[in-house]
């Protein structure tokens, strides 16, 4: 059996989203294709487009982004296996974004888990790259961290210059946290998946856990208790649409 580092006892007790890696696993392992289908309710999202949000405000999204890592599946005997680490930048205006491909154990599989967000480990590990590279505009500072989502648009009720709402919703210290933990569970047990399609509603921005009025609270870019209350808000927003 292999020892498991001082460094990551710390890590596992100390940095919330933290997931203990796999150190070994003899599961003969298949690819699967996950597609990330972003929408307004049923309407799928079209960047500046007017649509009409679950509070009947007209709305236009310009950008909506988000991180999800960790991933994890769960087995049939309800384990939870981690897979290799690995960060993703969903970004509705790059379209090959909303496709990602994972190596999952070849296994019968109940559902899948992932983190929506940085953890707080990489929030502090220094410069970045790739997804967490602070070029793609979703890094605040080494004190605040990263944005973990993006929700920016315009609409009437939004009393600010060109009516403009922006959500950029971060923080990984204690009491301020914004990562959240996503479950999609199939409700089946899967054999042979090779595709999955999650879907992620922006309508939960709004409605998840509490209300957030535009009219009232049009812009949220700090770590704290707003932060706070909209990442409980859009935990909600994933849910599975369909699998192959």
């Amino acid at each position: 059996m292999k020892r498991i580092t001082p460094i990551v006892i710390f890590a596992v007790f100390f940095f919330p989203g933290f997931v203990m890696p796999s150190y070994s696993q003899s599961y003969p392992v298949r690819n699967i294709t996950v597609h990330f289908h972003n929408r307004i309710g049923n309407t799928p999202l079209e960047l500046g487009k007017q649509v009409t949000n679950i509070l009947g405000n007209e709305i236009t999204i310009e950008r909506f982004r988000y991180y999800v890592s960790h991933f994890s599946v769960v087995t049939s005997d309800n384990r939870t296996i981690p897979l290799p680490e690995a960060c993703f930048l969903i970004d509705e205006e790059d379209s090959s974004s909303r496709t990602i491909r994972l190596s999952i154990p070849d296994i019968p599989i109940t559902g899948i888990r992932f983190l929506l967000g940085v953890d707080s480990l990489k929030n502090v590990s220094g410069t970045q790259t790739g997804a967490l590279d602070p070029l793609q505009g979703m890094f605040w500072t080494w004190n605040t961290g990263y944005i973990m989502a993006k929700l920016e648009g315009s609409s009437p009720e939004a009393q600010t210059a060109g009516h403009r709402f922006t959500y950029h919703i971060g923080g990984f210290r204690k009491g301020m946290e914004t990562a959240r933990n996503i479950s999609i569970p199939f409700q089946q047990t899967v054999t042979q998946l090779t595709t999955l399609h999650i879907l992620a509603d922006i309508n939960q921005w709004f409605t998840g856990k509490s209300i957030l009025r535009i009219s009232e609270t049009p812009i949220c870019h700090s770590p704290g208790a707003l932060a706070v209350r909209i990442a409980d808000n859009y935990q909600r927003q994933f849910s599975l649409l369909s699998l192959q």
